[in-house]
């Protein structure tokens, strides 16, 4: 199967690792905002939609830009979202860029308000609302280092691997 994974997440999770881990094991790339936008001449939303429905013809992680809702009627699409307690957000980020506590706090609210006022925009949904994901990862319970062990085994059980 051409397993297509799409990740929202949370700003602060971890999820870009376990996209990378995964990435890895699968032997499959992963797509991210940055790398959309390189594939098309304007930043207009129809072109990134697009651009990530040409890249799902092909098995791989796509990081947020509203994939999962894009890629909805898709069968080889598994649609996972990507959440943790805010204080394990804010610790992650004040390590991983340096900042205070306040820096910390103060970008993982604007980041999660950016993310949910962009998803609306382009859907007219709630951004993380169960209903629109086959599975969420808590990575504050789970631990972000055991959410690929978790996905892969998921994987083979249903053999899409």
């Amino acid at each position: 199967m051409k397993l297509v994974i799409t990740m929202s997440r949370r700003f602060g999770t971890g999820a870009s690792v376990i996209a990378k881990e995964l990435s890895e094991r699968l032997d499959i790339p992963v797509y991210d905002k940055a790398y959309i936008e390189q594939q098309i001449d304007d930043h207009m939303y129809d072109s990134e939609a697009e651009a990530i429905r040409e890249l799902a013809g092909n098995p791989c992680i796509i990081l947020g830009r509203c994939a999962s809702d894009i890629l909805k009627d898709k069968l080889n699409v598994l649609n996972i979202f990507v959440c943790a307690d805010k204080e394990d957000r804010i610790q992650r980020i004040m390590g991983l860029e340096s900042l205070s506590y306040e820096e910390a706090k103060e970008k993982v609210e604007h980041t999660d308000k950016e993310r949910a006022a962009y998803y609306y925009e382009h859907t007219g949904k709630t951004w993380g609302d169960v209903n629109d994901y086959h599975m969420i990862l808590d990575t504050s319970e789970l631990g972000v280092e055991n959410c690929a062990d978790i996905l892969m085994q998921y994987f083979e059980k249903l053999e899409y691997i």
